[in-house]
């Protein structure tokens, strides 16, 4: 008999972690809330979209089903909506019920919103007699109490469907109190520092393989990029008291009780330098936390219009 994969391995270890949970799911429209309702039905909770906040209400008092956790999304266009009351039902119904409630608030750059509702000729909920500008910005200064409430907030401007997924999952299962779950996740300064990042590092002031015709088309994964890279005389005492800084901050993290740090390595193109950098570190961090990710961002949004090109 053939051992589970895995993928398939943190599957089921997230839909035995959502069984008895509410997950509240909100946030911009257009950020992917339909999105996040598909993924958690993947792991085992019975998901329900624009219900009037009262039956909402009714639903959570009920509780999920046995075995099953139980997703509900929200959003403006939800009746009796409104962003201040319906942060405090949330604390009401926590009060309340014997269920684990947690928010969940989907944010992404307006830019990219934009883009979302351009290409698919869809019309947002607060600029049908505006802008769309006008509405995206209408929207985020009315969600703002949402996103200061909310438990978990996850960025998806730079994210396709499967990494939304998978971060989405490891958010919501976390990890044992005390130990850090941590994602490393490259980027390019042009297109914008992650939102949901909580150290970010600069590694612009490195040699760039860019420069170098035969580099160029590579990425940071490349032993010949990475050799470039570590052989700039500052490498190694950057890296050293990178290492330092993050063997205190680590422990200090723990004692906080913060279960999920994201540590974001930016440079120009988000290709060579701060993909190399980040492999590094996730190789350095691999032997101090509890669970160790590695995401380039440019590298996916690279290899996700290669996709659809290909289609």
């Amino acid at each position: 008999m053939s051992k589970p994969s895995s993928s398939e391995t943190v599957l089921g270890a997230a839909r035995s972690s959502l069984a008895g949970r509410v997950l509240v799911v909100t946030g911009l429209s257009g950020a992917g809330r339909s999105t996040a309702l598909n993924a958690l039905e993947d792991m085992n909770c019975e998901a329900v979209d624009n219900l009037p906040v009262r039956l909402m209400a009714t639903l959570v008092e009920q509780g999920p089903a046995t075995g099953r956790g139980l997703a509900i999304g929200v959003d403006v266009r939800t009746r009796d909506f409104a962003a201040g009351d319906f942060a405090q039902t949330i604390e009401r119904l926590r009060a309340e019920t014997a269920s684990e409630i947690d928010l969940v608030f989907l944010d992404c750059d307006s830019d990219v919103i934009a883009q979302r509702y351009t290409e698919t000729r869809r019309v947002h909920p607060m600029a049908s007699d505006r802008p769309l500008a006008d509405g995206i910005a209408a929207e985020r200064r009315l969600l703002a109490p949402l996103r200061e409430a909310a438990d978990i907030v996850i960025d998806t401007s730079h994210t396709n469907i499967h990494e939304f997924a998978r971060i989405l999952r490891d958010r919501l299962v976390g990890v044992p109190v005390g130990e850090a779950n941590v994602l490393v996740t490259s980027f390019a300064y042009r297109n914008g520092v992650p939102r949901d990042a909580d150290l970010v590092i600069d590694v612009r002031f490195l040699r760039n393989p860019h420069y170098d015709p035969d580099l160029r088309p590579r990425t940071g994964r490349d032993p010949d990029v990475g050799e470039f890279v570590a052989r700039d005389p500052d490498f190694d005492t950057f890296f050293a008291r990178l290492t330092d800084l993050l063997a205190l901050l680590l422990p200090r993290f723990n004692e906080e009780g913060k279960s999920y740090l994201t540590i974001a390595i930016g440079c120009t193109g988000g290709r060579h330098r701060s993909v190399y950098v980040s492999e590094r570190l996730r190789d350095w961090l691999a032997e101090r936390a509890t669970q160790v990710d590695v995401r380039h961002r440019e590298l996916s949004f690279e290899e996700t219009n290669q996709e659809e090109a290909g289609r």
